[in-house]
Order: C-alpha cells, then sequence, then structure tokens
C-alpha cells in the first residue's frame, strides 16, 4: 500500500524569499503583545494574586450582570465574573479578607446561600482560597520556571552547536512566550498555574522543532560547502517540512478537539498550548532559520583554517 504523504519528496519552497517581510511583521506583533500586556495587564488568578473562588453551575442559562449585581449586594468586595461558554457556568472570584480563615469560609458561605436561595438547582462548588504570600511566592516560582527553562535551552543549544544557534533558539523562544501572553492580555482569559505549564509545554515543544532545523542545517553545512548560505537553508527547511507539517499538525488537530469538546476548566490551558504550537511552528521556519543570517553564518563559518585553506584548492562539496 502507497503511504500518504503530505509533503512531496520533490518540494522546494522559498521560504527565505520572505524571510524580511516575516521579520518586520515578527518584530510588530511582538512589540503589539508586549505593550498590551503592559497596557491591559494580564487576568491573574487566584494562585498570584491571593484570594477565593467558587464555581456555580446553574440549571439554565444567567445573565452575568444580573449574577454581578446580586453577589455585589453582599458587599463581599470587588467582585469578578468569568463566564465558561454556556452561560450556565460561571467562576466567581472574591477578595481575600484579613483576618482568620474563618471570615474567609464565612464569606463563601454567604455566597452560597444566596445563589441557592436565588437560582434553584444550581450546583455550587467548594471555595477555594490562596493567600497573598503564598500567591506571591507562586508567581515568582512560576516566573523563574519559565526563564530558566528559556536561558537553559539557549545554553544547551550553544554546546550543542554553535553559539549563534543558541541566540536564535533563545530569540524564538522568546517571540513565542510574547505573543501568547499577548492573546492572554487581548481575550483576559485567566492566568493560573495551568497557563504556566502551557508556556513550558510550548518552550518544549518549540525547542524541539527548532533543534531538528538545526541539525539539519549543520549537517548541510558540512555536506554543502560551497553552497551559497541562503539556498542551504531552504534546503533544510523543506527536507524537515514533512516532519514538522505532520507533528504540528497531529499536535493542533488533537488540541482543537480537545478545545471544542473538552472541559471548560482546562480551556485556558488547551488555547495556549495550540496558539503555541501554531506560534512554534511559524518561529521555527521564520525566525530560528533565518537569524543564522542575520547573525553573519557562511557555509565555512565552523570550519577550522586549514579545512577552509584545503576546500578553497580542491573546491570539493557539491556546488549549487
Amino acid at each position: 500500500m502507497k503511504l500518504l504523504k503530505l509533503v512531496p519528496d520533490n518540494t522546494n519552497i522559498d521560504f527565505m524569499k520572505v524571510r524580511n517581510i516575516a521579520l518586520i511583521l515578527s518584530i510588530l506583533v511582538t512589540v503589539a503583545s508586549l505593550v498590551l500586556v503592559g497596557v491591559r495587564g494580564l487576568n491573574l488568578g487566584i494562585d498570584f494574586v491571593g484570594g477565593q473562588m467558587v464555581r456555580a453551575t446553574f440549571s439554565q442559562p444567567v445573565g452575568i450582570e444580573d449574577l454581578r449585581g446580586k453577589v455585589e449586594a453582599l458587599n463581599v468586595g470587588d467582585v469578578s465574573i468569568q463566564e465558561f461558554g454556556d452561560g450556565k457556568t460561571y467562576q466567581i472570584r472574591l477578595p481575600r479578607p484579613e483576618g482568620p480563615e474563618v471570615q474567609a469560609a464565612a464569606i463563601i458561605s454567604k455566597v452560597r446561600t444566596m445563589l441557592q436561595n436565588q437560582y434553584p438547582g444550581v450546583n455550587v462548588g467548594a471555595g477555594e482560597a490562596v493567600s497573598g504570600k503564598v500567591s506571591g511566592e507562586l508567581a515568582r516560582d512560576g516566573l523563574l520556571a519559565i526563564t530558566l527553562s528559556m536561558l537553559g535551552v539557549a545554553i544547551y543549544i550553544w554546546f550543542r552547536f554553535e553559539w549563534q544557534f543558541g541566540v536564535g533558539a533563545l530569540v524564538t523562544l522568546f517571540h513565542d512566550v510574547s505573543l501568547i501572553l499577548g492573546f492572554f492580555a487581548l481575550t483576559r482569559l485567566q492566568v493560573d498555574l495551568n497557563i504556566v505549564a502551557a508556556f513550558l509545554a510550548v518552550v518544549g515543544y518549540s525547542l524541539n522543532d527548532t533543534v531538528v532545523i538545526y541539525d539539519r542545517i549543520r549537517e548541510n553545512l558540512r555536506k554543502y560547502r560551497k553552497m551559497q548560505i541562503i539556498p542551504m537553508l531552504n534546503l533544510s527547511l523543506n527536507e524537515t517540512l514533512s516532519r514538522t507539517m505532520v507533528t504540528s499538525g497531529s499536535i493542533m488537530l488533537a488540541l482543537a478537539v480537545l478545545l471544542l469538546f473538552g472541559p471548560d476548566v482546562i480551556f485556558g490551558l488547551t488555547a495556549a498550548i495550540l496558539l503555541g504550537t501554531f506560534i512554534g511552528t511559524y518561529s521555527s521556519i521564520y525566525i530560528s532559520a533565518p537569524i543564522l543570517v542575520w547573525l553573519g553564518i557562511k557555509p565555512d563559518s565552523f570550519l577550522k583554517v586549514e579545512d577552509k585553506s584545503a576546500n578553497l584548492s580542491a573546491g570539493d562539496g557539491a556546488v549549487v
């Protein structure tokens, strides 16, 4: 039986032709994402800002403003309410009061009693509470985990390949993380510890895709010593295109199904990984590879002096 090939063997796409356009687009979107995060901020969950949260599932759709008004009438402080798709499930977030634990429990009990009286048949989950001290530690540890993972990736690729490849990987990861942060600032989806896990998953996927392409580029640098760098990068990208499309396509297909039909509690996690997979695939082609050109890499950049002399005199390697 003949195997299905998503990418034909003779595929020869000129990716590098639009590298400058892709660079400008990536810079604009990255800057816009960072500005958006700075201006609007992120909708941080109680994992990071502290507070209390209770989830309520109603028997029929409920207007969010009507629900907000009833909760605010309890005088429990600033209320943040997030809807989960169907108009029946809401997450109610409340500030954590100063004082003993019993006071926080009393507020949750007050909200639960009001919901059960005003909305017969409502299912109110258990309340969750995170102190300000714990939330600060979680925010610091989450940021530290993402930062160290990115630096570790750059250092690994630096030693595995050369420093130019490490810089390329770090820029690629910074681009990916910035765009996902911009997405959360724009959509106001809640950022909690699940999203930190999504960021780490995206960093891992983007690294894997980048390393595969870099490994092929380095192999071709040794194989085609007289080929110009732009055709060599195009060749390497086309040779790994089938693997990239199959891997990214299968992951995004599974995530799309999970996003549409999965539980609401992991909606943000799924959306972050799905978007990160798409961005990571784009950046591994149009960021990690072209940046080698901008860093001045040539076919003979990593040859020893004696190898360069022998190459010039003998004319070895393929000529393109």
